[in-house]
């Protein structure tokens, strides 16, 4: 379930002509969940119509503070009581002076001061109008004030020139919304919680222009590392490389081999609660790679590879172990369960996720799967098919019902 499920925002929307964009927005956050109400000063609407908004959000859109719909309730205080939590985007230097000093004089902006939701504001203008002394004196006293104010982007702005002030596109809006709604929720499930994923096949380099790997896409460790960060936790996801985007919220550490992994594991790992090991970590490497692109000889019939074992990085992490939760996957083609089983005794793990890859929408590259979580001394547990966040939300929600989470 998203963070943004059967919230009430309120979107309001000033005069610039980034106004556009909270169109975007709105729908953004509608489709994690959100039920969003809109309010308009009347230069707003100048740049997009109040019919735009109502017809997006099915919610009537508020622009005048004397419209009396409903004679029991005073429009702007309803809507600023309604609201859970409230954002000004775009937020021009005009709505920006209006709030700094307390003013209201329109339905915007009497809503923004009815309100005791958190404000959370988005500025949009021209460079020198941002850079203004007025302009970042308002933003201070505004951040002084409590509300949360996110930097403009540099970029093109519409007087034809570069320089800072231009509204940040809608999904870097979100996801700097996310950031701030998760950190301000205390009651999430993994709240406080430094949480360390792998994911991806590693690669072992054989010469300058082949490597040995596995057909792991990722997509398995990145839904678990979106689905703890969805949760509270504070993420940090070491990937092999993949052509997956990164996850909103994620800190991404890149590797390419075994030992890479090992290296970058080992360094988090004494300063993390829970390691999610989903990596698909190659079991050999080339004793030593070749320096030049290996070639065909004339008359050659086969190539001969010398080979040894990787580390474990597992059993390696797990001489460390102290009260960290370890999460390990066991990707299978035969004997499931007892070769899972074997593994989660011999590795000493808390919760083993095992599924077999040979099944169909349950292996590699899909955007399905299928596992079955093993506990010590505990019955197995056994998931339908279902999407990848959902099989990684269930991983989580184990480990939290066997203790992972530990209570200072």
């Amino acid at each position: 379930m998203s963070i943004w499920t059967n919230r009430r925002v309120t979107v309001v929307i000033s005069g610039g002509i980034a106004s556009y964009k909270a169109v975007t927005l709105i729908r953004l956050l509608m489709k994690q969940g959100a039920t969003v109400r809109v309010a308009m000063t009347a230069h707003a609407a100048e740049f997009v119509t109040p019919l735009t908004f109502q017809t997006l959000t099915q919610q009537p859109v508020v622009c005048d503070e004397f419209t009396m719909a409903d004679p029991h309730h005073v429009v702007h205080v309803a809507l600023a009581d309604w609201t859970e939590l409230m954002v000004v985007v775009p937020a021009t230097a005009n709505i920006i002076a209006k709030m700094a000093m307390g003013l209201a004089d329109d339905a915007a902006t009497t809503t923004i001061l009815a309100t005791t939701a958190p404000k959370y504001v988005i500025p949009a203008m021209n460079t020198h109008m941002y850079e203004n002394p007025a302009t970042q004196r308002n933003l201070a006293q505004l951040t002084a004030d409590g509300n949360h104010v996110l930097t403009p982007a540099t970029g093109m702005l519409a007087e034809g020139y570069v320089g800072q002030g231009r509204l940040p596109e809608p999904p870097v809006i979100l996801a700097w919304l996310t950031d701030q709604l998760l950190a301000a929720t205390s009651t999430l499930p993994l709240h406080g919680q430094k949480v360390l994923v792998t994911a991806g096949g590693t690669r072992e380099q054989l010469d300058p222009v082949r490597f040995l790997s596995n057909r792991s896409s990722g997509k398995m460790g990145y839904a678990v590392a979106q689905a703890a960060y969805m949760m509270g936790a504070q993420v940090t996801l070491i990937s092999a490389q993949t052509a997956l985007p990164k996850p909103a919220g994620v800190t991404i550490v890149p590797v390419t081999s075994a030992a890479d992994m090992l290296a970058a594991t080992t360094k988090a790992f004494a300063t993390t609660d829970i390691l999610v090991m989903a990596a698909a970590v190659s079991d050999y490497r080339p004793v030593q790679p070749a320096t030049q692109k290996i070639k065909k000889q004339a008359g050659q019939t086969g190539l001969t590879l010398d080979l040894t074992e990787t580390t474990d990085i597992l059993k390696s992490l797990a001489t460390q172990k102290q009260t960290q939760f370890v999460i390990g996957f066991a990707a299978e083609t035969e004997h499931l369960l007892a070769n899972a089983n074997k593994k989660l005794a011999a590795k000493r793990l808390d919760l083993l996720v095992a599924n077999d890859v040979a099944k169909p929408g349950v292996g590699f590259n899909g955007e399905t799967n299928q596992v079955t979580l093993l506990r010590p001394n505990a019955p197995a547990i056994t998931t339908a098919v279902l999407p990848k966040l959902a099989i990684a939300e269930k991983i989580l929600e184990t480990a939290i019902s066997q203790g992972a989470v530990k209570h200072q």
